[in-house]
């Protein structure tokens, strides 16, 4: 009679290793549950400062060879939710981005990524504007690890065409969430 007891230790160190792998990780020195006035848009009736939050990640999994940033806010009255932010063709060796990288003139971000063009209609960052009096909308904000060092676009790229490039490339991602509302005055 063999005996199966020696292979159930080393299916067990397995899984074990399996799952105690480091996750990729997404956070932020700027965001809490709530976006304050610093992220708001400024303009189609909002006047915060529009600066986008700093975000750094971790634990990118092999293979990564760039990453791309989005906000995202699918509670829009739009039916389509709405792209706040994009930015993609962002080194495989960045870690991070700054507070305010989200603005085009101000060159915070890393070299060679690309901030493309937003449902504002403009590049870089559109802080949260929701309309006044409809609720708590949320914004995922979501780093991507592609498995390419560029994916062929522009700045002129529209946020779905970037959205399928992102699809097609992703190897890993990781997402916070944060919510703003504004009150009716």
């Amino acid at each position: 009679m063999k005996k199966a007891f020696p292979i159930l230790p080393l299916l067990m160190a397995l899984a074990t290793a399996a799952f105690s792998q480091p996750t990729f990780t997404l956070s932020s020195q700027d965001l809490g549950g709530q976006a304050t006035s610093n992220a708001e848009f400024n303009g189609f009736g909002c006047t915060g400062n529009n600066q986008s939050p700093q975000l750094s990640w971790s634990n990118a999994p092999e293979g990564t060879q760039s990453f791309a940033v989005t906000m995202y806010d699918p509670d829009a009255p739009t039916g389509s939710g709405w792209w706040h932010w994009l930015v993609f063709d962002i080194p495989a060796t960045s870690t991070e981005l700054a507070a305010g990288a989200g603005t085009p003139a101000l060159n915070l971000i890393p070299k060679g990524a690309i901030q493309s063009v937003t449902d504002y209609g403009a590049k870089g960052y559109g802080g949260p504007c929701p309309p006044e009096g409809h609720g708590l909308h949320q914004y995922i904000i979501t780093v991507y690890a592609l498995k390419t060092d560029k994916l062929g676009l522009n700045a002129d790229t529209n946020p779905a065409v970037v959205g399928y490039y992102l699809w097609q490339n992703t190897l890993a991602k990781a997402s916070i969430v944060t919510y703003y509302r504004r009150e009716k005055q």
